[in-house]
């Protein structure tokens, strides 16, 4: 069996409609590698969270994780969740996975980190919820 020595890291994709934030860490978490937002990429507000503005910020993000000699990577994905968030990611999260693949990083475990609530404090919305 052949021992291969390549660095992994961690990638946290943050994907909500409104942005995706990719940020690359080494494999505690600690130390910062890259980070790239779809804000970063594109000009218009609306076009932020967009698989388009994903894809881009995942290729720079991936060229500089490259260069700092990280070969695989395991990805965290996470959307707002929470209280009121909403518990599935943006259109962003899969392409972002997509182009990270694709620029020859390995892809090991796919996560998804979204935070739930243990049943905290009360939701907003009053008695009868709220009436559209």
């Amino acid at each position: 069996m052949i021992k291969s020595n390549m660095r992994w890291g961690v990638a946290h994709i943050y994907s909500s409609y409104n942005n995706t934030i990719i940020h690359i860490t080494d494999i505690s978490g600690m130390e910062t590698i890259a980070l790239s937002s779809g804000g970063q990429v594109v000009k218009s507000d609306r076009m932020e969270s967009s698989p388009t503005a994903a894809m881009t910020a995942a290729k720079r993000v991936a060229e500089i994780a490259r260069d700092k000699g990280i070969g695989g990577i395991h990805v965290k994905i996470k959307a707002p969740g929470g209280h009121n968030g909403p518990n599935n990611p943006g259109p962003g999260a899969q392409a972002a996975v997509r182009a990270l693949s694709r620029m020859g990083l390995r892809v090991g475990i796919i996560q998804d980190v979204t935070p739930l609530p243990h049943d905290g404090c009360r939701k907003k919305g009053g008695k009868r919820g709220r009436r559209v």
